[in-house]
């Protein structure tokens, strides 16, 4: 719990491991499974995978640093940490309206995320009870849109999850959060890697592998860049709060930058490692690898329904996508729980179930309107994510000191200091500004810098 009047958190990470579970959890979601293949998809296959790659390392990496940094400075909540460095840097405390936007995200983000996560959990159940067996494409396609028009399902389903991740949360960092992802994330790890494994031996592995690193820069378009910009930025849990939030629970022994650079490569890795264990099915049974969100929910599940075992291993497959979706849950809500505990007397449990009630009552409403879903999404992918990520390097970059800078991050040599300091002052800011422009452009339904795949 934090201490009584808004001051700095007690509470640290048991173990390096644990913090590392936690991180990469937050940053392994559903994105990994469901936005990564169908964007790789529609953006040529391996070239969009290296752009990718060199936008993780080269904009979210810094990004990511500056915000455990952030946390770990102040050891607060979000807005708590953001105002404090602002005043050791002399700033205005205005500044903590990065920490705001960025939990202001966060929080929308699982309203509807729940409702996913739901339907989900649906299919894990409808996946191990046989019912797809057999069943051609257009049925089960039918029985998704069934699924999403069945409110009463839909919410059951949301609240089951939304109790699940409350009850996590309200058990604290260590035995509750930090026990968890210790035990569902190693798991996790084993359970795709089994997967990959099973289609090297039933699947189309090599068009799988020809796809995904045979780059054809023929296709790449700037919208191409942008696309691969944004998936690097969202899959990383920057501008939702979260690494901010879980940096203020890390000790001043902890290497910031290594730390950061384990949570990047790890969340990339299973990005790809997703695309080996999907792509093999899809080319398999002639899905289109781009065939957006319906491949999670139709595509594969209408292939496992035709192959020998695909009961079990479409199973398996869903369970994988609910502890992705479960761990970056817990983090979503831990942030708005950490400003609670800050700055209210409900304590950890009653913050736990008092705002994961109002975020599940949010969630009923995108059960019952899908225009509403769709506007939450809408707001927090092209809006508040690309301005907390905005505003905190800018913060980052620009107001709070080099020399405060260099304490936090004491462990990277002069020339990687710099290198990152040049990054989050120039780079950065332009970067997230065309994922932002980028997602105005498209909710005005603008071609701001050329379509994708074209």
């Amino acid at each position: 719990m934090a201490v009584s009047g808004g001051g700095a958190t007690t509470v640290t990470w048991a173990t390096r491991f644990g913090f590392l579970m936690a991180a990469i959890g937050s940053s392994v979601g559903l994105g990994n499974f469901w936005r990564f293949p169908y964007t790789a998809g529609e953006n040529g296959g391996a070239a969009f995978i290296v752009i990718y790659l060199v936008c993780v390392f080269a904009i979210g990496l810094p990004i990511l640093i500056s915000e455990l940094s952030v946390g770990r400075h102040s050891r607060r909540s979000a807005v708590g940490s953001v105002r404090q460095m602002a005043f050791d840097a002399g700033a205005p405390p205005i500044w903590s309206v990065a920490g705001w936007v960025a939990m202001a995200g966060g929080v929308l983000i699982l309203c509807f995320y729940s409702v996913v996560a739901g339907w989900v959990s649906a299919y894990v159940f409808r996946m191990a009870s046989g019912e797809f067996v057999g069943m051609d494409a257009a049925s089960v396609a039918d029985g998704f849109t069934a699924l999403t028009a069945d409110t009463n399902q839909v919410i059951a389903w949301h609240t089951g999850f939304m109790i699940v991740t409350i009850g996590i949360v309200a058990m604290g960092i260590k035995a509750g959060i930090e026990r968890a992802v210790t035990i569902l994330m190693p798991m996790f790890f084993v359970m795709l890697l089994a997967m990959v494994v099973y289609a090297v031996f039933t699947a189309d592995m090599g068009q799988a592998l020809e796809y995904l690193f045979a780059p054809d820069f023929s296709e790449v378009t700037p919208g191409t860049f942008t696309a691969a910009l944004g998936q690097a930025f969202f899959s990383m849990s920057v501008g939702s709060a979260i690494m901010i939030t879980y940096g203020s629970y890390l000790s001043r022994k902890d290497n910031l930058a290594a730390s950061a650079g384990i949570i990047a490569g790890a969340d990339t890795v299973v990005a790809i490692v997703a695309g080996l264990a999907i792509f093999p099915f899809v080319f398999l049974f002639a899905i289109e690898p781009a065939a957006g969100p319906a491949l999670f929910f139709q595509a594969l599940p209408a292939a496992f329904a035709q192959m020998p075992g695909g009961q079990w291993v479409g199973t398996f497959f869903f369970l994988l996508a609910l502890i992705a979706a479960l761990t970056s849950s817990i983090s979503l809500l831990q942030v708005i729980v950490a400003f609670s505990e800050e700055h209210t007397d409900f304590g950890r449990v009653g913050s736990a179930v008092f705002f994961g009630a109002i975020i599940w009552l949010v969630g009923v409403a995108c059960a019952f309107s899908g225009d509403f879903f769709d506007v939450l999404d809408t707001i927090t992918g092209n809006i508040l994510l690309p301005l907390g990520g905005l505003f905190i390097a800018l913060f980052v970059g620009w107001v709070v000191s080099r020399e405060l800078m260099r304490h936090e991050l004491m462990q990277l040599n002069g020339t990687l200091f710099n290198a990152w300091r040049f990054v989050i002052r120039y780079l950065a800011p332009v970067a997230v500004a065309l994922i932002f422009l980028a997602g105005l452009a498209e909710m005005a339904g603008i071609e701001l810098f050329g379509s994708p795949g074209e």
